[in-house]
This record gives structure tokens, C-alpha cells and sequence, in this order.
């Protein structure tokens, strides 16, 4: 559960994996911040309803139930927790209102998330320098990444491979959801040896337009391709999320690998649940930025 439940960090906004996507396919940030609650809420439900499923089967596997605590107790408890997702909640509410732009709202983000390290005594020269130094690096890969992508789209068009591409898959006369499930099938692949954001910027010169050509929005295409991307985290030999919980518990990642696939198929779900309801992607963007104007 925690390794596919890792995986909704990327899909659930803020993502850096959205704001890559939306750089590569010249899609709207905000757009995907927004299409990307309610399936993220699906996911929610679908692993929440096999979690209860597996309890109600295996009784004896269960841990026992908590100590019960007061409302006032459990404040106090997440009393580090609330204030970041206040934080959090003001950060898209800026954006979505059109107050601020993205990159105005990371500024936001990042001086608020110092104010609350300020109130709890825990901002420290060497821990601000360590996070200034880790988003250095986090920042330098990112835009090294998408150089690479912005030079490969450029050639992959001077070359007409991308058009020609389009134009084979367009003769096979497939359906649109017939070119989704080759897709499915191909990022699939690609989750065993790639990472989300490679996969992203790798193939988005190709696939785009034959997703544009086939009359798909670009913004439902953008989850469809990051709930992949989850798929991929848990996906071995190199599932990021299977070596995290392999460090963590000592566990062969195989082995995590296996126990992970109830929880592929609920992605396999909700998948195919936002393919042939798109709407679950495009209601909410639609109407909060119908709202906005």
C-alpha cells in the first residue's frame, strides 16, 4: 500500500512530473494542477476499497485498532502537519484564482514553507543551506532534462519522423481507444527501464502528435500519462518506490514487487475508468477556470 500510495505525490498537485509534461506538450500548469484532484481521489478510492476487501479476508492480519483519542488530541498531534497543508491549500488557491503565475506561487511556497521552519525552531543555517543546495540540484537536472528534450523535439521534427509516425498509426485506422491501449502497453514497457520524467520527455515528441491527431485533449493525455508514471514507480527492475520500501524494511524488492500488484491493477482501473470517462479529468479545470474568468 505505501508503495502504490507513493506514487500519488506526482499526481496529486503540486508535481514537478506535471510541470515537466506541461513544458514538453506546451499544455497549462494550472490546467493539469487541477485535473489532477479527482483521479488522484479515484486512485484513493480504489486502493481504500481493496485495503478494506483484503482486512475483511485476512481478519488475523490486521493490526489492532489505535488507543481512541479525543478530537482536541489528535489537533494537537498534527499540529506540525496542519500549518504545511494550509500552506499547501494556499498555494493552488492563489494560482487558480490567477493572483500569482506557477513560478510567483513557488515563491510563495518557498517563503512560507521558511516562516513555518522559522515557528518551529527548526530553520538552522545548515539545513537551509542543505535545502538551497538539494533544490540546486533538483532544479540544474530538471532544466538539463528538458534542454535534452527541447533539442531532441527540434530534431525529431527537421527529421519528419514524429509526422510520419502520425500518419502510420493514423493509416491503421485504429480507434482512439484502441491507440490508448497501445500506449498503455508501451509506457508499460518503458516503466521497467525508465524513469517517469525520461519517459515523459523521451517520447512526448512522438506521441503528442499522434495523441493531437486523434482528438484527444492534451490535459487529459498529461494524467493518463502520469498515472502511468505511477504504474512505473512500482514497476520493477528499477521501481523507485520498490527500492525505497526495500531500504526501508530489508525486504527483497521481488518480492514487494509481487505484493504491489493488487494495487497495479487498481491503477490499470482508474485508467481505463478516465479513458472512457474523460470527464473526471476535464470537469474540474473547466469549471474552477470558467469560474476564474
Amino acid at each position: 500500500s505505501l508503495a502504490a500510495a507513493g506514487g500519488l505525490g506526482i499526481l496529486i498537485p503540486p508535481s514537478i512530473t506535471m510541470v515537466v509534461y506541461a513544458v514538453a506538450a506546451d499544455a497549462s500548469v494550472i490546467r493539469l494542477f487541477l485535473a489532477g484532484f479527482l483521479p488522484g481521489f479515484l486512485l484513493m478510492g480504489l486502493f481504500s476499497g481493496y485495503i478494506i476487501w483484503w482486512s475483511l479476508r485476512h481478519p488475523d492480519k490486521v493490526p489492532p485498532p489505535e488507543a481512541p483519542t479525543t478530537f482536541m488530541e489528535k489537533m494537537r498531534r498534527s499540529g506540525s502537519l496542519i500549518p504545511c497543508s494550509l500552506l499547501i491549500v494556499f498555494i493552488v488557491w492563489v494560482l487558480v484564482a490567477g493572483i500569482a503565475t506557477a513560478t510567483e506561487c513557488a515563491a510563495y511556497g518557498v517563503l512560507g514553507s521558511l516562516a513555518i521552519a522559522a515557528a518551529g525552531r527548526s530553520l538552522t543555517w545548515e539545513n537551509f543551506w542543505q535545502g538551497l543546495v538539494g533544490a540546486t540540484r533538483v532544479s540544474c537536472m530538471i532544466m538539463f532534462i528538458l534542454a535534452g528534450a527541447a533539442f531532441l523535439t527540434k530534431t525529431m521534427a527537421f527529421t519528419g519522423i514524429p509526422r510520419e509516425l502520425a500518419e502510420f498509426v493514423h493509416g491503421l485506422n485504429l480507434s482512439p481507444y484502441g491507440l490508448i491501449a497501445v500506449l498503455v502497453v508501451v509506457y508499460l514497457i518503458l516503466g521497467t527501464a525508465l524513469d517517469g520524467i525520461s519517459m515523459i520527455v523521451l517520447t512526448s515528441a512522438v506521441v503528442l502528435p499522434m495523441i493531437q491527431k486523434a482528438g484527444f485533449d492534451l490535459v487529459w493525455f498529461g494524467i493518463f500519462i502520469i498515472m502511468l508514471v505511477e504504474i512505473a514507480e512500482i514497476t520493477p527492475p528499477v521501481g523507485f518506490n520498490l527500492f525505497v520500501l526495500q531500504n526501508m524494511t530489508g525486504i527483497d524488492s521481488n518480492r514487494i514487487a509481487r505484493v504491489t500488484l493488487p494495487f497495479f491493477a487498481c491503477m490499470i482501473v482508474g485508467i481505463g475508468l478516465i479513458t472512457v470517462f474523460p470527464s473526471i479529468v476535464t470537469i474540474v479545470p473547466d469549471l474552477l477556470m470558467g469560474v476564474a474568468k
